[in-house]
């Protein structure tokens, strides 16, 4: 593409060489055409800064063909039409006249004989007008490809919202046709609302780091223990799909200065993208190691490779490197994106590298080490066993069946539970019967969570622990809730171990 040079047509004389030489002479670049047909041709195929015409080259077929020339343009464009006339000619038959010329649209009529100097500041500002539309038309790509990138991730979203929701669908009704297997079903049940809830995570956390709002709790991580406890729950699901996950641990203790919960995301991101590409009989390496500039973390698959083009852009949102309908392999293109944004917050870097398709991919990540004297706190270890001890537990939530089945798992915990749908309602039940421990909703009618949290701290004081259940998990929501009273913020679907580990600091 040439965008930027000015195609010329004058049929008799010198005028299109001159007028080429004139550009020249002020840095502009100009094109002689043999012809409209050429002018339009050359406009069509390499673009045009502007268009130098003589008025010898408007009969009507001339006309023609540049006025269907610039009715094809795109709605950003409107090209320059630069006319050497003679304004006597416009008041004769022989030549159009300024209403005839009106299909061509942005025309400047250039008196004859033009002076150098004129011509010159015409075509500049032909050609300023011109960059104005070539940004117009950035804007316009860039949208288009922001609502294309959307429409895919709403195609893709619905996709993965779909397979969970109708595996639990199925599961659902095959407890009442065959009882029989109510622990595989059941089993099915809790994989997929996993599964949902940790696509809802990572949408969530997307969001968060795309948007700067997510802080991280930074502290000494011993990398290496940590590495070997995310291994460790995802070796199940490697072996289950024929998969062999070998862990190369480090010489010695390598302690990185970050978040333990957020590196543990960024593994398990990773083995979990390596599992989900490697096709059954295939291997993955993690090898943790002290590097000359910091800790090195490298996941290598035998997987299905990545063409050269895509290593740069596989951490792009939405961007996958498999874009075919079966989608057999699921995801939303967002994982390795969040993953490039929490290891560019802690400081490090990560590459990808890839021989080609079917050849395996290996993901490099570098992070900086913790000072010397910096002591690890304990790796993330799976919740130990909670004993459950009796309390009065009171329930305020809207949703008939959540806090139905929330009433009956509490009661078959062994506490004694009441209930209320709404804020008013909490508030009055919480005063007249004082609980232990109350779990509220923060989209609440009557009155939202946080206005039942203050009105029953003010009432009961520090008799009654607050637990917030709800879906809103921002930052900004956890403060918030702190902020009006609660002591304890739980995100919908809460985790049953998380929650009774709340139950027990109430005792």
């Amino acid at each position: 593409m040439n965008e930027e040079q000015f195609l010329v047509f004058a049929p008799t004389g010198r005028d299109a060489a001159l007028t080429c030489q004139l550009l020249e002479r002020a840095g502009m670049a100009g094109r002689v055409c043999r012809d409209l047909a050429e002018l339009c041709d050359v406009f069509v195929r390499e673009g045009a800064a502007a268009a130098f015409v003589a008025q010898e080259a408007l009969t009507r077929s001339g006309m023609e063909c540049l006025a269907t020339l610039l009715e094809a343009q795109e709605p950003w464009s409107d090209l320059p039409i630069l006319l050497f006339m003679t304004v006597t000619a416009l008041a004769g038959d022989r030549w159009p006249t300024l209403a005839r010329l009106a299909p061509l649209g942005n025309v400047t009529l250039l008196e004859r004989p033009v002076r150098a100097l004129t011509m010159q500041s015409a075509a500049r500002a032909a050609l300023r007008a011109r960059r104005r539309q070539y940004l117009a038309r950035a804007e316009v790509e860039a949208q288009r490809d922001a609502v294309r990138q959307r429409d895919e991730f709403l195609a893709m979203l619905g996709h993965e919202l779909r397979n969970p929701l109708a595996a639990i669908s199925l599961a659902t009704d095959l407890l009442e046709q065959a009882p029989e297997n109510v622990a595989r079903y059941r089993e099915i049940l809790r994989r997929q609302s996993g599964h949902l809830a940790h696509l809802v995570d990572d949408l969530l956390d997307v969001a968060r780091v795309t948007t700067g709002k997510i802080s991280l709790a930074h502290g000494p991580v011993d990398l290496g223990a940590l590495v070997a406890h995310s291994l460790e729950l995802r070796e199940p699901v490697a072996a289950a799909q024929g998969l062999r996950l070998a862990y190369q641990p480090p010489e010695g203790v390598v302690v990185v200065a970050g978040d333990a919960v957020r590196l543990e995301q960024i593994v398990t991101n990773l083995v979990e993208n390596s599992i989900k590409y490697t096709p059954a009989g295939g291997a993955i390496e993690v090898v943790v190691e002290r590097g000359d500039h910091g800790a090195v973390l490298r996941i290598t698959d035998t997987g299905v490779g990545l063409e050269p083009q895509m290593l740069d852009r596989i951490f792009d949102l939405f961007m996958q490197a498999d874009g075919t309908l079966d989608r057999a392999r699921g995801g939303m293109g967002i994982g390795l994106t969040l993953v490039r944004r929490l290891v560019e917050l802690h400081g490090g870097a990560i590459e990808a590298a890839s021989e080609g398709p079917g050849r395996g991919t290996c993901f490099t990540i570098r992070l900086p080490l913790a000072p010397d004297d910096a002591v690890a706190a304990p790796s993330l270890e799976a919740a130990a066993t909670v004993e459950t001890i009796p309390q009065d537990v009171l329930v305020v939530e809207d949703n008939p069946e959540s806090r139905e089945l929330l009433v009956e798992l509490l009661a078959a915990s062994g506490h004694h539970v009441d209930a209320a749908s709404d804020g008013p309602a909490g508030v009055a039940l919480a005063i007249a019967h004082p609980p232990g421990v109350a779990l509220i909703d923060i989209g609440l009618p009557g009155f939202d969570g946080y206005m039942v949290a203050r009105e029953v701290r003010a009432a009961l004081g520090d008799r009654v622990r607050l637990v917030a259940i709800t879906g809103y998990g921002q930052p900004d929501d956890r403060e918030r809730a702190m902020e009006a009273g609660f002591d304890s913020h739980l995100t919908k679907p809460v985790d049953l171990r998380e929650l009774h580990r709340v139950l027990s600091r109430t005792a």
